[in-house]
């Protein structure tokens, strides 16, 4: 996801949308860096946002769910139905609305349930477009991070280097990307944190990320890393985010 085109693009949607960004940032608390990252890993600042009816992907999710994996019809379901409130309250024709294969819409790739619980009209036109107002999408990444925890003015992770000893190093890695540990723990279980890690007050996780072949690397994730998570549970998705929103202002 770091490259130098994506990191490009990132710069000129920065740019372009940077009175949005600036006001998400105000508003929810939650870094332009931040913000571009996801959507940059997302969709590539709108370039792939999905071809297929999202009608026609939930309804296929919702009742003919492919088998061999766990069953999340369900959840399907409720999404397929949240899709055509979504449509109605837009008075948009269902048919007409194309996202991914899996029915996520617009540039930030929102689920219809959460584009209704967490989706907000930033620019005041009076509708939500996901799809083509990047105002709203700003906005409503912000707002889905700031609801999922986001924190102002705290980083997302620390460096660390973890424990030797590998029943210290499993024991801070058990709880996962899930903050649970303090400092002062991390220190009893032999990691050493940087000095701003050791400085800080909240909860962190040790997290583990695999590299192939070469030795993983770690880091002290913090609860704004986890609510970078909630968006895609992953550690790696998280990490490709925090590092996409870093290229892209370093280059500004």
């Amino acid at each position: 996801f770091i490259e130098p085109d994506r990191v490009r693009a990132g710069a000129a949607f920065w740019a372009a949308h940077q009175r949005w960004l600036d006001d998400a940032e105000a508003r929810y608390g939650v870094p332009p860096a931040i913000v571009v990252g996801i959507i940059g890993v997302e969709t590539f600042y709108g370039r792939v946002t999905g071809n297929f009816r999202v009608l026609d992907a939930l309804a296929t999710l919702a009742l003919d769910f492919p088998k061999g994996r766990k069953d999340r019809s369900a959840f399907f379901r409720d999404e397929l139905g949240q899709f055509l409130r979504l449509a109605m309250t837009e008075q948009v024709p269902p048919a007409s609305i194309k996202g991914s294969f899996a029915g996520a819409i617009g540039l930030g790739q929102f689920m219809p349930g959460s584009i209704n619980r967490f989706a907000v009209d930033f620019d005041g036109d009076g509708h939500i477009d996901m799809a083509s107002d990047p105002a709203d999408v700003i906005g409503s990444v912000a707002h889905y991070l700031a609801e999922h925890g986001w924190q102002r003015g705290l980083p997302s992770h620390f460096a660390v280097k973890p424990p030797v000893d590998s029943t210290d190093r499993a024991a801070l890695l058990a709880p996962d990307i899930l903050p649970s540990f303090t400092a002062a723990q991390f220190a009893e279980r032999g990691a050493v944190l940087d000095t701003a890690g050791t400085a800080h007050a909240g909860p962190l996780a040790l997290v583990e990320l695999q590299n192939g072949s070469a030795a993983p690397s770690y880091i002290a994730g913090t609860q704004n890393f986890y609510a970078v998570t909630r968006y895609n549970w992953s550690a790696y998705y998280a990490l490709a985010v925090i590092e996409l929103g870093e290229a892209v202002a370093a280059t500004r």
